[in-house]
């Protein structure tokens, strides 16, 4: 049965009239996970979650109640406790909210593009995992082969008492293959674009069988080739990332420094703070003049598309850093008002019993003019990273140290030798004004992934971020253990 959202809000109101606002949000989702390993079924999962999220307003603070039994009874017991909530805040929260700065009215439908809306069946996607397995297992090196795909929806429906009317529905799938190859005591791994990376919007067009098929026979060939390449050198070169790796670099040295939230404090206790001041946005140099980072929810098929936040900001495109100058943060209608800082449209929630707090979206970096080709030619002493294997950063998210997956030297204009375990470490600040090269549109993909954690309770969603090759200039890199 489908609830009708509207009489539930007439329900909530009814049980609660001294309310000044009421809202309800409800979030239904469903995954489906389909892993084969070494050829053979490995596990088959659905998961399925629904349920509805009511704020009520009083006196410039919000409560919240969340039920997942959509009666309209129970809806009205949750506006009497999300009422409860907001007046016991009353006087004691942190900032006072006008509430039409913060929950706009917005009337809005949206939906992910979807070429093919019908799901293959199960024994079709098994078929195509068996072939991955099959292509990952390129010689007898290869000691583990694993294929996965997941795929599932996301329905968000907003109504308040104010008017907000708004419903969108995002479709994402994803695929993952791995190969693990051993020599003796040397084992290595190789991926495809790193860690579930290659998880986008749309429908099962995206399973494109053939090209993933050969994308996998390539993975199983390079972990071989791994093992008896020599490690990566340890000293002071210019550093190239392919996009699959720029996803990471750019999710965690720029998107989690400029939430607002965690520069107002509120991660403080959990995942820590930033290097960035509130004084920072609009005079604070990021990175060199070729830095040109976008938030942009309006990119088809990259994983954090909407068309709008969960409380109703409408989602555009807005520059976060232009010219390396940082001139906006990753914050909402909330931060904002908090900070008197510009921001974007991404306060959002994992689920329905989660509020929504800031969460960067699609976070890009824009294209440049520099052909692959040219920016290796003008590099004397260098080395190209792909996909991500390891991370680590600080609490401020300023000093970092990245692994990739497979590395190749530049030498004088040229790339020659494949090095294993390349690993680079630097000052997010630093990092960026050495931004030396900026990749053309040919150079240009997106990635995504969807395991961002944040908040407390913790809140798994989906980011993307797309990005071309770039070029760093005096990075440190170096090898694993010998």
């Amino acid at each position: 049965m489908r609830y009708d959202l509207k009489r539930l809000l007439d329900a909530a109101v009814a049980a609660v009239p001294e309310a000044s606002w009421l809202g309800l949000r409800r979030r239904r989702s469903s995954q489906y996970f389909y892993v084969a390993r070494d050829g053979a079924l490995d596990q088959t999962a659905f998961e399925t979650d629904d349920g509805v999220m009511v704020e009520a307003f009083h006196d410039g603070q919000f409560g919240y109640a969340a039920t997942a039994d959509l009666s309209p009874a129970s809806v009205a017991r949750a506006a009497e406790l999300a009422l409860v909530s907001a007046k016991a805040a009353a006087g004691r929260g942190v900032f006072d909210f006008k509430l039409d700065a913060v929950r706009p009215p917005v009337v809005l439908s949206w939906a992910t593009p979807r070429a093919r809306r019908a799901p293959k069946p199960a024994d079709s996607v098994y078929g195509f995992l068996f072939k991955a397995c099959d292509a990952l297992k390129a010689g007898d090196k290869i000691i583990q082969t694993v294929a996965f795909v997941e795929a599932g929806r996301y329905d968000f429906e907003i109504v308040s008492s104010s008017g907000a009317d708004m419903e969108q529905s995002i479709h994402y799938l994803g695929s993952s293959m791995q190969a693990i190859a051993r020599d003796g005591t040397m084992v290595q791994r190789r991926s495809a674009n790193g860690p579930r990376g290659l998880t986008r919007q749309g429908g099962w067009e995206l399973l494109d069988e053939e090209a993933l098929v050969a994308q996998a026979r390539r993975v199983g060939t390079e972990a071989i080739e791994l093992l008896s390449a020599p490690n990566c050198p340890s000293d002071t070169r210019t550093l190239v990332l392919a996009p699959d790796q720029m996803m990471l670099q750019i999710h965690e040295s720029v998107g989690h420094p400029l939430e607002i939230d965690r520069i107002l404090g509120d991660e403080r206790n959990y995942a820590g703070s930033s290097f960035i001041k509130l004084e920072d946005i609009g005079s604070f140099q990021y990175g060199s003049r070729l830095m040109n980072i976008s938030f942009d929810p309006g990119i088809q098929g990259e994983l954090a598309s909407y068309g709008a936040d969960e409380i109703g900001n409408k989602a555009v495109k807005e520059f976060i850093i232009k010219d390396g100058l940082l001139v906006r943060g990753l914050g909402s209608l909330e931060s904002q008002a908090r900070s008197g800082k510009p921001g974007v449209a991404n306060q959002r929630a994992c689920s329905w019993n989660r509020p929504p707090i800031d969460r960067m979206a699609n976070l890009n970096m824009e294209p440049g003019t520099t052909s692959l080709k040219d920016m290796i030619a003008g590099i004397e002493k260098g080395v190209l990273m792909r996909s991500n294997r390891s991370w680590s950063i600080d609490d401020y998210r300023n000093k970092f140290q990245f692994g990739c997956e497979y590395g190749t030297l530049i030498e004088n204009g040229k790339l020659t030798t494949t090095v294993r375990d390349p690993n680079y470490r630097g000052i997010s600040s630093t990092f960026w004004r050495n931004l030396s090269a900026v990749g053309d549109q040919a150079t240009f993909e997106a990635f995504g992934t969807p395991n961002c954690g944040k908040g407390e309770p913790n809140q798994v969603i989906f980011v993307g971020h797309a990005s071309p090759v770039c070029a760093f200039s005096d990075v440190e890199v170096f090898g694993g253990a010998q």
